[in-house]
């Protein structure tokens, strides 16, 4: 029989351990309830905070926090293309690849794969315990910075060079990154670099954008716009660079006054990388990192991608900001994570069902290949194009034939589909084909090359493969692109000397049959290489199934229909000084010098041809839409789709007005021998132009709308486009 005595230590210790065990669960809170509000469960979650915890929440790497049962939290990831730098993923093609296809609806289905995709790598990282950066599920992108200059290495990143195709596109991004759940979203993504940012990379860190106002509204910002007010983007990241004389990341006047209180953002605004460190290191406006810390939380920056933000107790401490200032801050970035599930019951968040099965799935390869196809652009073709696939001989030649670091640009992931071009060419041929394969000259010029072998190999092959152009290796961001002597930038825009000499030479020995596959992030000087080509090709960075889209359009199992989101330029010589932020002289609408390639342009294995133009009313009436109507023939024997573009000129404007803006595309598929009426709506808003203070107006005149398959510049009509229609509407 126990004693009493044994009896009360028995007890004693059994309370203790629960009282123990108690202590060790993580404490309840109305935060954890879902069927609350947000905003009241974030102001819960705060309430129950340390300042150091609070502190410690406004880093990308987010420690856990045991006693709340918070995991770790890092909200560093990217998914510009694909998934990016947390292995396996589908890798699309490069961004500008993808601003080439002029195709929102396609856009929308990659980035909804993508964010399938990583849902089911978070799910499975969490399933690890892996909470460190790149499994997490907020995605800082899109990139949509205009592509203003073609010497800048991450212009890779951007749908290129106009801001309503960049806006269209970056939305469609957008939409299918987060998702359609009318309670959680799927991903959270984040357009960057706001704003004014461009290269040149070497001055990032330290360069003061002072742009015309009228360039700052009208170039500039309206794709940020379009996502923030339309999209509902989630996140939005500062730039490095400073804008009339303030950071970014420390401007009132980009992020309090246009970001939140003109735009009615209510997302989180995160620094970029080491971003606020600028502000003391570059910039000089501050004294050191915790005034750089303060500046930017009173500017509005809720995140920092970074470390400066661990000097915030100081700041609190000197004075320099408050307690309920971090409070907001934190509240901004806790409501993405609310919005993102991360602290409701797992089986409340259909997206936590999604396997890794869906990763690198056949369905997203066969996206992949679809998008590739599809951002190809056919710049020439003198009849050689496309190929039969019973050649009795190819010769396939070049330093980027079977290079795998050309295909995945740069913010990759990592795929086991990789498929280089002359992997995609020779599951195309016939079996009984002679199919040879050469080197034949490395991508940057070296001592003692001899290219000979592959010149003699030409002589006896009727067609010559040539694949080559640029590499992630030569172009891209500052510290990435190892072989850049530019800090990533392309301050040469040739394609590298004895890449041409090859074509010199294989043009002046012998008669085969020169296509020329250029790969690339970005505008090359072309007009050697198609002058020294029966075909030309621009491929980009095409992405893992880069091989088979380039050999499907080679071979005509897909007509080219991929268009430039970028103006090639005839010579350097016509571009404006690379620091300069003026757009005059820059891009289709406001250069004048003849381009080597317009904006817009593409060929087709098709003819199409347009008439019968017509609007629904031949004056403007500022409230209601413009509708153009025209027709589009295709008068060939192969069935293809037609990029339709419609650009706008206020003729007589009082102020400067864009050459030509772009301001609806659409893809037309037209069968052989028929004809298609399209019928494309304008709102009143398209007809409002920027003057000189960077204001929206109505102005007197008339507009004139032109509608074809590229910019309305002569160049295109010389080099192959359709004639463009044009009609003109009056103002009452």
């Amino acid at each position: 029989m126990k004693t009493p005595t044994f009896t009360i230590r028995l007890a004693f210790t059994l309370v203790v351990a629960l009282v123990a065990q108690l202590s060790a669960q993580p404490e309840k809170g109305s935060y954890l309830d879902p069927d609350l509000p947000t905003d009241k469960r974030v102001a819960d979650l705060i309430s129950k905070l340390t300042l150091e915890e609070k502190l410690a929440q406004l880093l990308h790497d987010a420690p856990g926090i045991e006693r709340l049962g918070i995991p770790a939290y890092d909200w560093w990831n990217e998914a510009l293309h694909g998934v990016a730098r947390y292995g396996r993923a589908t890798v699309f093609p490069q961004v500008i690849g993808l601003g080439a296809t002029f195709d929102e609806t396609l856009v929308h289905r990659i980035a909804s794969a993508i964010s399938d995709e990583a849902r089911a790598k978070f799910n499975a990282a969490v399933a690890l315990g892996d909470r460190d950066s790149y499994p997490g599920l907020t995605f800082w992108s899109p990139n949509i910075n205009i592509f203003r200059d073609p010497r800048w290495g991450r212009g890779m990143e951007t749908f290129g060079e106009d801001p309503y195709l960049t806006g269209l596109l970056g939305s469609a991004f957008v939409h299918g990154m987060q998702g359609d759940d009318p309670r959680y979203l799927k991903t959270a993504a984040c357009a960057k670099h706001y704003a004014v940012h461009s290269g040149p990379e070497s001055q990032r860190h330290s360069f003061d954008a002072h742009p015309p106002r009228k360039d700052l509204w009208e170039s500039y910002l309206p794709a940020f716009e379009k996502l923030v007010r339309e999209a509902k983007v989630e996140g939005v990241m500062c730039a490095y660079n400073a804008v009339f004389g303030a950071p970014c990341c420390g401007s009132d006047f980009l992020l309090a006054d246009i970001l939140q209180t003109r735009w009615g953002f209510e997302g989180y605004i995160v620094s970029d990388c080491w971003a606020i460190q600028d502000f003391h290191q570059n910039h000089k406006i501050t004294a050191d990192s915790a005034e750089s810390a303060a500046k930017a939380i009173k500017s509005g920056v809720h995140l920092n991608c970074g470390e400066a933000f661990r000097s915030l107790g100081s700041a609190i401490e000197r004075g320099l900001i408050f307690e309920r200032e971090i409070d907001e801050a934190l509240a901004r970035i806790l409501r993405t994570r609310f919005r993102l599930g991360l602290f409701d019951p797992v089986e409340k968040v259909s997206f936590n069902r999604l396997s890794p099965d869906i990763i690198g799935s056949e369905s997203h390869v066969r996206l992949a290949r679809e998008a590739a196809a599809k951002s190809i652009v056919l710049l020439k073709n003198d009849g050689v194009l496309p190929l039969s696939a019973n050649l009795s001989d190819l010769l396939v030649v070049g330093p980027l034939a079977a290079h795998a670091e050309a295909l995945l640009g740069n913010y990759y992931g990592l795929s086991a589909n990789l498929v280089t071009a002359i992997e995609g060419i020779t599951g195309k041929i016939h079996a009984g084909t002679k199919l040879n394969y050469v080197h034949g000259f490395p991508l940057l010029p070296i001592d003692n090359e001899t290219p000979d072998v592959a010149i003699r190999m030409a002589r006896e092959a009727p067609v010559t493969i040539v694949v080559i152009g640029s590499s992630p290796l030569l172009e891209g961001e500052e510290g990435e692109a190892v072989l850049s002597r530019n800090h990533g930038d392309r301050v040469d825009l040739n394609i590298p000397g004895n890449q041409l000499d090859y074509l010199r030479m294989l043009r002046k020995d012998n008669s085969t049959k020169i296509i020329t596959v250029v790969m690339g992030g970005g505008p090359m000087l072309m007009k050697e290489v198609h002058e020294l080509s029966d075909a030309v090709i621009f491929a980009w960075y095409p992405g893992e199934q880069g091989g088979n889209a380039i050999a499907d359009v080679l071979f005509g199992d897909v007509n080219p229909s991929g268009r430039l989101p970028i103006t090639f330029p005839m010579s350097a010589d016509d571009l404006p000084p690379f620091d300069s932020y003026a757009m005059n002289g820059r891009t289709y609408r406001y250069a004048t010098a003849t381009p080597m390639y317009p904006f817009g342009f593409g060929l087709s294995y098709s003819q199409f041809t347009y008439s019968s133009i017509g609007l629904n009313r031949m004056s403007f009436a500022e409230k209601d839409p413009v509708r153009v109507s025209f027709l589009v023939a295709n008068t060939s024997e192969t069935e293809g789709e037609e990029v339709v573009q419609v650009y706008l000129h206020c003729v007589d404007a009082p102020f400067d007005v864009p050459v030509e803006s772009l301001v609806a595309t659409r893809r037309v598929r037209v069968k052989p021998g028929e004809t298609t009426k399209v019928l494309m709506e304008l709102e009143p808003d398209t007809f409002l132009m920027h003057n000189q203070r960077g204001e929206k107006v109505f102005v007197p005149g008339d507009f004139r709308i032109t509608v074809g398959g590229s910019a309305p510049d002569p160049r295109s009509i010389e080099l192959g486009s359709p004639e463009p229609l044009s009609i003109v509407l009056s103002r009452e």
